[in-house]
């Protein structure tokens, strides 16, 4: 072997252990400063005694968690323990905290997050279609992690014909004849939404609806089950896309597809006209 690849190796080496420790150091921090923000009488407990510093004990939380204290400090020190899913998601319930928080614990403890289990709330949604509507005068809207269509504006639903209300947005591309008059590259796109259904479909194998969708498509769609059996995946980043947005006139749009929540769950589908 070359001096220099060995020189490389090392190197990589070395920024493997400075970014375990960085992973580590943050997660101390994060423990610390949850527990911190917590009293007792947050979480049901008694205070006792003269306490130093604020917040929780680290042995409250490991009641609170049903881990040992030894564990618990372990875990807040950062060392190399195995941890489990369970007993990250009772550390979070014990350090009462939210769903974007939980996720971030997980990362930072080397886990990947379980699948998100809840729905996009009005709230979310409300935010949502501000985004969605400054958008215009392109095309924009949101899709659940099933594809079911939250928010629209009024260049997505006239250009691209993406309706609010009960649609979901793969079902109305396949079994919608207008579909095929809108793209003419319809085939395509087709193939690249199918990669990108199956390469959300695997970030949420624990959740059944997914095989159902597609069992549905299949038996509605001969091109979906075609291009379902071929098992690729895409990219959900960003592609081109030509759409015939009057009669006689193409137009060709940069389009961007953004994952909102840890998971992707919901997707932000944005369109730009690509200059001519």
């Amino acid at each position: 072997m070359r001096a220099g690849g060995i020189v490389r190796d090392q190197e990589k080496a070395g920024d493997t252990r400075d970014v375990d420790r960085e992973r580590r150091a943050a997660l101390r921090h994060f423990l610390r400063s949850r527990r911190a923000r917590l009293s007792p009488g947050d979480v049901g407990l008694t205070a006792g005694g003269r306490r130093n510093t604020p917040g929780l004990r680290r042995e409250e939380v490991a009641v609170l968690a049903g881990v040992s204290a030894s564990w618990y400090t372990w875990l807040e020190q950062g060392r190399a323990i195995k941890v489990s899913q369970d007993v990250l998601d009772s550390v979070s319930k014990a350090l009462n905290l939210d769903r974007t928080e939980r996720a971030h614990l997980y990362l930072l403890a080397g886990v990947n997050p379980p699948a998100a289990s809840q729905e996009v709330t009005p709230e979310e949604v409300s935010r949502l279609r501000l985004a969605v509507e400054a958008w215009q005068p392109a095309p924009a809207f949101v899709v659940d992690r099933y594809w079911n269509v939250l928010v629209s504006n009024a260049p997505a639903r006239t250009v691209l014909g993406v309706q609010e209300g009960d649609c979901n947005y793969l079902w109305s591309f396949f079994t919608d004849a207008r579909s095929r008059s809108r793209y003419p590259h319809w085939l395509d796109v087709a193939g690249r939404l199918v990669g990108q259904f199956r390469v959300q479909a695997v970030r949420f194998l624990d959740d059944p609806r997914f095989e159902l969708m597609a069992g549905r498509l299949c038996s509605a769609s001969a091109d979906f089950e075609r291009l379902w059996a071929r098992h690729e995946t895409r990219d959900t980043g960003m592609a081109t896309v030509e759409v015939r947005s009057a009669p006689g006139r193409r137009t060709a749009f940069h389009h961007v597809v953004l994952g909102l929540h840890q998971r992707s769950e919901p997707l932000l589908m944005l369109y730009m006209p690509v200059p001519e």
